[in-house]
């Protein structure tokens, strides 16, 4: 009897996705303590392409063939890794507010409907836009505690840094319609190394020009680290590869408003911060908009 392990995988990823991408912020907010943002990127990438070209060689994965397949590869790399993440770090980095952060991420469900029609013909209905509306509406009722407390004057003083992150949310959107255009074949293992390594080749030279690059080594920096190249840029990354690959791009983007209420649970389990009424409604919000968004 043919083995149902992969249906079962592909069944479950956006939830696994979810809950291993929503780490993401609880990661850039420790591992700014032990390392400049860029230069601890720097580091994650060239072990996570390393990691990935390794394991590629050992099952003898299909490298892409031609140099345009290969640039491709590398380009959306530079979208999805290093401008998005680059940006996200260093927005945090530079004192950003958590929750002003998740909202600006969620903004990418929005506009990679609005984008969907125009770059790859991909049809939004309108029980999907419902979805998109619910899902956001649900975001902001999640993370009005850390909106209440900013001061009036937070987004003069982060100016630089709100801007940044918009430019780390489009980077990542425009990344997904890159992947889905340009990208739609071939082995995810070998593709996925030479996303990093054009991640690498852009990230470094930003964190030399931009950056001490100070790396305070500890056993935290190397679970972080670690957290980070595995679970974070090969496994997460993976879902989100393979969620693009097998569904509409908008369904896939539309997951991402589930992490701040996963976010927003975590801290709750393991800093003790709370949860009221008005943020876990928000929750069952945006787990209906997902539901309708991602609906086929």
């Amino acid at each position: 009897m043919k083995s149902s392990a992969p249906s079962l995988l592909l069944r479950f990823s956006p939830i696994i996705f979810v809950l291993i991408w929503s780490t993401g912020w609880i990661s850039a907010q420790f591992g700014v303590f032990y390392a400049d943002p860029l230069t601890f990127l720097s580091l994650r990438f060239a072990l996570a392409g390393l990691c990935m070209a390794g394991v590629s060689l050992l099952f003898g994965a299909q490298w892409p063939k031609g140099r345009n397949h290969w640039l491709h590869a590398m380009m959306s790399g530079i979208l999805l890794h290093a401008i998005y993440l680059g940006g996200v770090w260093w927005a945090i980095h530079a004192g950003l507010a958590s929750g002003l952060s998740g909202l600006i991420a969620a903004l990418q469900p929005i506009l990679t409907a609005f984008l969907a029609p125009m770059l790859i013909r991909e049809t939004i209905t309108r029980q999907q836009w419902l979805g998109i509306a619910f899902g956001f509406t649900g975001i902001i009722f999640v993370l009005h505690p850390k909106f209440a407390a900013l001061g009036s004057s937070v987004f003069i003083e982060t100016a630089l840094p709100i801007i940044i992150n918009s430019i780390a949310m489009l980077s990542v959107t425009l990344g997904t319609f890159y992947q889905k255009r340009f990208v739609p074949a071939g082995d995810l293992r070998t593709i996925t190394a030479l996303q990093y390594c054009g991640a690498f080749v852009v990230i470094l030279p930003a964190a030399y020009f931009l950056e001490p690059m100070r790396m305070d080594w500890s056993i935290t920096l190397f679970a972080v680290m670690g957290w980070s190249v595995l679970a974070l840029s090969l496994g997460a990354i993976g879902l989100l590869l393979v969620l693009i690959r097998n569904g509409a791009v908008s369904r896939a983007a539309t997951l991402i408003y589930l992490v701040p209420p996963a976010v927003a649970l975590q801290a709750y389990f393991i800093f003790g911060e709370t949860l009221d009424a008005f943020q876990i409604g928000g929750m069952a919000l945006t787990v209906a908009g997902v539901a309708l968004a991602t609906r086929k």
